[in-house]
């Protein structure tokens, strides 16, 4: 019986930050753990509701309430077992995710704090490595199939070892040198040590999963070949396929890219200073993409951009404007807008925020300029107005507003295209949709039988519990077309859509 008085109690509270001047000198995660006393006082503010709506809010159906409840009652072990029935990775959304669950608490009805839901669970993940690691669970006998896996993300790894634990034979095929896709290379250090994603690759490698490394399937093996070696395929190749601006002005000067190859080239570089390996943040032509000492723009004002953001205060910048097409959002939800349970459009500021530099907003880039050799040295923006009509953005510049600012390097962050054009799609003979995604049936596969999709590859960008939801739905599928015994966890359909107020 939860406690009916916690909300009353207690006010929402989080851990403190790691203080500015300190965590901008290194790459490790922003929030310190936040001590088990302040932890069960959170997870108290659970009321455990007639209907949890948080529920639905997570696509994984996390049994929230159910560890709230342990946590506020000291039982961590129990806690561990309820949250990771749900959810492969809680460390990584616990970390990652921006929380749909906690925008659809019932304490956050007219303007209320929800329960700090995101923060229990990284805090219940935690726990489990603390209280003796990540233990991998007994295979079962094996069933004689195979499965081959594309993708290394949180789909592809979450369907892996959905597949593998129902005795499975599952190999998984990655591109990269290294493991976990954007967890790995997209993600920075200070939102995700990727010690996290190490632990979890050995429980997995533990539980019999198969890693190959290096391998660009429809390039290094064939689609034909893959399918002669194993009895299904899962592509989960991601959306990496970045939105450009070949329109504007002066795109193609030197010091203008693709957000993604900053944040991958910053990666690279702190994971080689953690093996010992020290090297300069740089291209794959060896050209620099250092933010030090230059001023940088950075256009987008989601995630990414963010990202960005911190990397380049990190990396010693000189000056960082930030700049996002749309009017600042309000700090509060709109209720007529975007009525209780459903995502909000809010101002989010995330911990680079308080770092530095300056956010602009209700902007448009007119022109990347010249410095006369070929390189950027400045960014002419405009404000603007953005209206919706018949389904196509209108963006107006208002006269007698332009200015210039100076940047050194300018970082694209307005988002995603869908998955990349790549050889393994035509191979399989699939192609990608209007959205740039591949689509599926309600059993998952694609346009090719016996060959399945899930996560971003599938939906476009997204957040990180669709993807390891939609990687335990198609685990379940493939399952099932394999003829596996019993049934598993399908926790969204393949046309499924987070909350939306019709």
């Amino acid at each position: 019986m939860p406690d009916p008085n916690g909300f009353l109690r207690y006010n929402r509270r989080l851990p403190a930050r790691r203080p500015v001047p300190v965590r901008i000198t290194d790459w490790r995660e922003v929030y310190p753990p936040a001590g088990e006393e302040l932890i069960r006082e959170q997870a108290t503010r659970c009321m455990d509701c007639g209907i949890p709506f948080c529920h639905d809010g997570c696509p994984l159906g996390n049994r929230i309430p159910d560890w709230n409840d342990w946590v506020r009652t000291g039982n961590w072990d129990a806690a561990v077992e309820s949250l990771h029935a749900t959810n492969n990775f809680p460390e990584f959304t616990g970390r990652l995710c921006p929380a749909p669950c906690e925008a659809a608490c019932v304490l956050g009805i007219g303007g209320g704090d929800p329960v700090t839901i995101k923060q229990v669970e990284v805090e219940i993940a935690d726990a489990a490595v603390a209280r003796g690691g990540l233990r991998p669970r007994p295979v079962p006998a094996p069933t004689g199939r195979s499965v081959a896996v594309v993708g290394s993300g949180p789909a592809g790894l979450a369907a892996a070892q959905q597949l593998a634990r129902a005795g499975h034979a599952v190999t998984v095929y990655e591109r990269d040198d290294s493991l976990g896709g954007l967890l790995r290379y997209g993600i920075p250090d200070f939102k995700l040590e990727k010690q996290h994603i190490d632990r979890r690759l050995a429980q997995l490698a533990a539980e019999g999963v198969r890693f190959r490394t290096g391998v660009d399937v429809g390039v290094d093996v064939t689609a034909e070949q893959l399918r002669a070696e194993h009895d299904a395929v899962l592509l989960a190749c991601g959306a990496l396929q970045g939105r450009d601006t070949p329109e504007t002005p002066g795109r193609q000067l030197r010091g203008v890219h693709q957000a993604m190859t900053h944040l991958v080239a910053a990666n690279r570089a702190v994971a080689g200073a953690v093996a010992g390996r020290p090297a300069p943040a740089v291209l794959a032509d060896g050209t620099p993409i250092d933010a030090a000492g230059k001023h940088v723009v950075i256009i987008g004002g989601g995630d990414t951009a963010a990202d960005c953001l911190g990397v380049a205060h990190r990396q010693g910048a000189a000056g960082v404007h930030q700049l996002d097409l749309y009017p600042e959002p309000p700090h509060a939800r709109d209720a007529a807008r975007d009525p209780w349970p459903t995502w909000p459009w809010v101002l989010r500021s995330y911990p680079a925020h308080e770092e530095g530099g300056e956010r602009v907003f209700a902007v448009a880039v007119q022109e990347f300029v010249d410095d006369g050799a070929g390189q950027v040295k400045g960014v002419r923006i405009a404000e603007v107005t953005v209206e919706k009509r018949d389904g196509r953005r209108i963006v107006t510049a208002l006269p007698g507003s332009e200015r210039e600012l100076p940047a050194d390097l300018v970082l694209l962050a307005i988002g995603f295209e869908g998955t990349e054009e790549q050889p393994l799609l035509t191979q399989f003979g699939v192609a990608r949709n209007a959205r740039g995604a591949v689509d599926a049936r309600a059993d998952w596969q694609t346009a090719a039988d016996g060959v399945f999709v899930a996560g971003d590859m599938h939906r476009g960008a997204s957040l990180i519990v669709w993807a390891i939801a939609e990687g335990r739905a198609a685990a379940a599928a493939i399952h099932a077309y394999l003829g596996g015994v019993g049934t598993l966890a399908a926790p969204v359909t393949s046309s499924a859509q987070p909350l939306a107020a019709r």
